[in-house]
């Protein structure tokens, strides 16, 4: 097992991760399963969920966030390196059944499952339940920076001392993605998950949704 860590308050508004029984188990579960890199990702995917959640009044459950936010990548791992689903699905489905096994209410589960398939889905998220937008938006603040301009500096400060990105955040993660997608291109269509396999694969070749409509059977 992996050391455990805790979060200061100091800069970060208050936010602390939950000290549930149940947050304490998905805790541990991800810290068993992942790299300290997704690890590290899927805490500070809720603390910016959170934070922003707090700043924009939004009604959420902090429990279900930091659950859906510690699940959000799962379907990267090792694990389901067999899967052709896309991996948003795998890591959705892993949070409900682990959310099943606590006898979580089937509605909150399906806001957790929707957060974490829809964490990559743009322009959706935003219009739903706060766990459902905050998961996607934390996600897009840690990877991408969007949103950047809505934390201060003591924030940010003050959450990547908690959960440091590391050297070379931004290949490390592509990679990660890269290695998570690869076996299963099919599943990055209509997505911009396209976009790792393109970027370390040269052979990739992009669906195009045109041609499959100039060339459908409705065609003929």
């Amino acid at each position: 097992m992996k050391e455990d860590r805790t979060v200061p308050t100091t800069g970060i508004s208050s936010v602390t991760i939950p000290d549930s029984k149940l947050a304490r188990e998905v805790t541990q579960l991800i810290r068993d399963t992942e790299s300290e890199l997704l690890f590290s990702h899927s805490t500070r995917v809720y603390l910016w969920g959170a934070l922003l959640g707090k700043r924009k009044g939004l009604i959420f459950d902090p429990e279900l966030l930091y659950v859906a936010a510690m699940f959000h990548d799962i379907g990267l791992t090792s694990i389901y390196r067999e899967s052709h689903l896309r991996f948003e699905v795998d890591s959705a489905n892993a949070a409900r059944d682990f959310l099943r096994s606590h006898y979580i209410s089937e509605g909150d589960i399906d806001k957790v499952w929707t957060a974490v398939a829809l964490h990559t889905t743009p322009g959706i998220p935003e219009h739903m339940h706060g766990e459902i937008a905050l998961v996607h938006a934390g996600a897009g603040m840690d990877v991408a920076g969007r949103g950047f301009e809505h934390f201060t500096d003591e924030q940010r400060d003050a959450v990547i001392a908690a959960f440091p990105r590391g050297t070379d955040f931004a290949n490390k993660m592509i990679d990660a993605f890269y290695h998570g997608m690869k076996h299963r291109p099919g599943s990055t269509f209509g997505t911009f998950n396209d976009d790792f396999l393109a970027h370390k694969d040269p052979a990739f070749e992009r669906v195009n949704l045109c041609s499959i409509i100039l060339n459908s059977n409705w065609a003929h």
